[in-house]
């Protein structure tokens, strides 16, 4: 199943791109560029990390979605609802309000995400023999990320299952005995959770049967908590499928919510960019001293997801807040649950490892791979370095290799059409491209250069 090509959350709306430049240069893997006056997206590149749709003035990337019309093909309908969804809410909406307009939404079951972090407490989760730091799985973006750049750090990624993949399975357990079709709903502040739950093969892809964003799951609740501010609650909500979660629990996709509960020295790193120039760093160390890293794409962690609708930094204040009230220690009620599927769930802690993608590869075969290496390095040497993007790559090394890959024409280079235009068809004759069109300039014996 690793070795199936990713599926991709984020697309391009072509008729309101104006090619701007925005999603290309903000784009941490360089997976953007700009053809014919619109926006490209290289699938083998993106991680789904949502950057270029945050930084779109045009609205022109769109993310996919199920929408809760899904939720009727189902006789069971189960919401994994992470906690950072429930601080989307100012506190004048309390969660059994929010969870009470869930349950009018068309779910029949409600869990949190993060219990998911207790059920692998309790289990006691021992992780598989790894490489050194730890490098937690949480994030799925960080995840693509390493799979397609840093290969050689995937002996450090978890292999123990994340906690909604866990929660789903116990959700599922619990579940089982009912003969009536059972739909489980991931809502998601992040894209790439999209792209995971929608990769064909992947265990996210069995588990989850749909998905639903934030933005769209906040609309249609609050429309509901308006029209009923003065109820606590509406309607017979099974209260035993929402059960309590721990204050560590809580916090878990906050930044440090991780690293803070292990033991050792650990680390987080969160915003996508810092974290590829944290991976750089650490590809080439030998001994960085870390036990254990928490990588989060998303600046602030969850609360700071593409899909959110409210300030980062305002979410991850109610959700401490919020994690004030909660317990230090499971109930009783939850834990006799856990263990009634725990055999279950013992027999499904871990995952198969992580396969590098090879996505910023030049060429599969190592005897071209190397031929356009030294390609790329002669192109760079003529183009100006200015990486100024309007030739529609991000970076003079990003268009050195599409022109290696024969996926661009260094004709594309503005700085170079201002020099001698035979030099310039000189160059591309170089990299075996022929004069095309008004590029095309004859020599005094009437032959093209």
């Amino acid at each position: 199943m690793n070795d199936l090509p990713f599926h991709h959350s984020l697309h391009v709306i072509e008729e309101k791109c104006k090619g701007c430049t925005h999603c290309m240069k903000r784009c941490p893997t360089k997976a953007i560029r700009i053809s014919g006056g619109k926006a490209r997206i290289f699938s083998d590149l993106c991680i789904d990390c949502g950057q270029c749709m945050a930084v779109c003035p045009n609205d022109a990337i769109e993310v996919e979605q199920d929408s809760f019309e899904q939720l009727n093909d189902y006789n069971y309908r189960i919401g994994i609802v992470p906690a950072v969804f429930f601080a989307q809410f100012p506190d004048t909406f309390s969660e059994n309000q929010i969870c009470s307009a869930l349950y009018e939404s068309g779910f029949t079951h409600l869990y949190l995400s993060e219990t998911g972090v207790d059920i692998l407490d309790k289990l006691g989760a021992p992780e598989i023999e790894h490489e050194l730091p730890l490098i937690s799985n949480f994030c799925p973006s960080v995840q693509r990320l390493i799979q397609i750049r840093f290969p050689l750090l995937l002996e450090n990624v978890s292999r123990v299952r994340p906690p909604a993949q866990m929660v789903a399975l116990f959700a599922k357990a619990e579940l089982e005995d009912q003969s009536d079709s059972i739909g489980i709903f991931y809502l998601t502040p992040c894209a790439a959770k999209i792209a995971q739950i929608k990769t064909k093969g992947s265990e996210d892809n069995s588990l989850f049967q749909g998905v639903i964003n934030f933005d769209t799951a906040y609309n249609r609740v609050m429309t509901f908590l308006e029209k009923h501010k003065h109820q606590t609650t509406v309607g017979k909500p099974n209260t035993l499928s929402f059960p309590t979660i721990t204050r560590k629990a809580s916090q878990w996709s906050m930044v440090k919510g991780q690293s803070s509960t292990q033991g050792g020295r650990s680390l987080s790193v969160d915003e996508v960019h810092n974290v590829i120039e944290f991976l750089d760093q650490l590809e080439q160390e030998e001994d960085s001293n870390l036990e254990f890293l928490e990588l989060d794409a998303c600046a602030e962690g969850c609360p700071g997801g593409i899909l959110t609708v409210r300030n980062r930094f305002l979410t991850s204040e109610r959700l401490r807040h919020w994690s004030e009230a909660l317990p230090k220690e499971l109930p009783s009620s939850l834990i006799k649950r856990i263990n009634d599927q725990s055999d279950f769930l013992a027999k499904n802690l871990y995952l198969d490892p992580p396969q590098p993608k090879g996505g910023m590869k030049l060429d599969q075969d190592i005897g071209k791979a190397l031929y356009k290496m030294e390609k790329v390095h002669q192109i760079l040497a003529v183009l100006p370095g200015i990486d100024c993007g309007l030739c529609g790559s991000p970076t003079c090394r990003a268009l050195a290799e599409d022109i290696a890959q024969k996926e661009a024409s260094i004709r594309q280079c503005v700085v170079l059409k201002l020099k001698d235009p035979k030099e310039l068809n000189a160059l591309a004759k170089i990299w075996g491209e022929r004069p095309t069109g008004a590029s095309a300039v004859k020599d005094d014996q009437g032959q093209e250069s």
